[in-house]
């Protein structure tokens, strides 16, 4: 009798054995996604839970989506001007783990499982995704270039880390302050120079840069859109004579000093004969609100205001 009652009891201990497993084979199952991440698809096993952020837009975006506290590192706050209000208590709490670019090291030692970064910081010239995914960190790339791929990344971020209501609320948002402003602008577009910086030439955005497209959004028209075989272009100063913008946006960030750009736009002698110099007709934008991410309404409302009152 006890023989038989020891192997019943076996039995059942090896028959709930067998359930758990099942059942931790369903979890999993149930829990493993699989992103379009552009070129490159990725998966994951749950939501992640350390978090290192390649961009202010980046952590900007996971500071609105609630997601803050999994960060347990950022970098490039050399691109910022400081976050926007709303997140500025959040956002500062968060550990710096490079000011510019990440290093493999600070990342490979971080204890992340998961990267949302801009698309420059990886591959030949810098961290190597092959690597990365070894030591089991899943990347996401910032690599919008149309307002849609926008709306796509954050509905991504949304999904993978289970916050979709959040996710689609804030597009839903964006959506309506971008409507208001398209509704609200000029009918003919407003030509606009992006000057990044000048020393050897003008570094501007080209027609196919995200940019561009916010430049759009605002009522204006970048002045090279017709230049798209790479994001970023250098011309000459007589080239933007020649084109005539009515408006000249520079990008504000660590140096040159913004005051230093503007003296050396006055001062040039193809520059300083536009009716936009002279009429000062200079908007200034940060260089994160060029960024594609949780400030998109928020720029196109600033330089459509910007468009219109110079």
């Amino acid at each position: 009798m006890k023989k038989i009652v020891l192997a019943s009891l076996i039995l059942l201990a090896l028959g709930g054995c067998s359930d758990s497993n099942a059942n931790q084979t369903s979890t999993s199952e149930e829990n493993q996604q699989t992103i379009s991440n552009y070129d490159r698809t990725i998966s994951l096993s749950g939501v992640p839970e350390k978090v290192v952020t390649m961009g202010p837009n980046t952590t900007e975006l996971f500071c609105e989506l609630g997601l803050a506290d999994k960060i347990v590192g950022n970098t490039l706050n050399n691109h910022s001007r400081g976050p926007l209000p709303e997140y500025k208590d959040e956002y500062e709490k968060i550990p710096e783990l490079n000011h510019g670019s990440a290093t493999r090291e600070a990342v490979l030692s971080s204890g992340a499982d998961f990267i949302y970064g801009i698309d420059w910081e990886f591959g030949s010239e810098g961290l190597d995704l092959a690597e990365l995914e070894e030591n089991g960190i899943t990347v996401y790339q910032n690599s919008a270039k149309t307002i849609d791929e926008v709306y796509q990344e954050i509905s991504d971020i949304g999904t993978i880390f289970e916050v979709e209501k959040q996710a689609a609320d804030f597009i839903q948002e964006q959506e309506n302050r971008l409507q208001e402003v398209a509704d609200s602008a000029s009918l003919d577009p407003i030509k606009v120079l992006v000057y990044d910086s000048g020393d050897s030439g003008i570094f501007t955005a080209s027609g196919s840069n995200f940019e561009s497209r916010l430049i759009e959004a605002a009522g204006g028209v970048n002045l090279f859109d017709d230049q798209r075989d790479k994001d970023w272009i250098t011309v000459s100063s007589e080239e933007v004579l020649e084109r005539q913008p009515e408006v000249i946006l520079v990008h504000d960030y660590d140096q040159p000093a913004l005051e230093e750009k503007i003296a050396a736009i006055k001062a040039d002698p193809a520059l300083s004969q536009l009716e936009a110099v002279k009429n000062d007709r200079i908007v200034a934008m940060s260089l994160e609100n060029a960024l594609p991410g949780p400030r998109l309404a928020e720029t196109v409302e600033l330089l459509a205001e910007g468009f219109q009152s110079k």
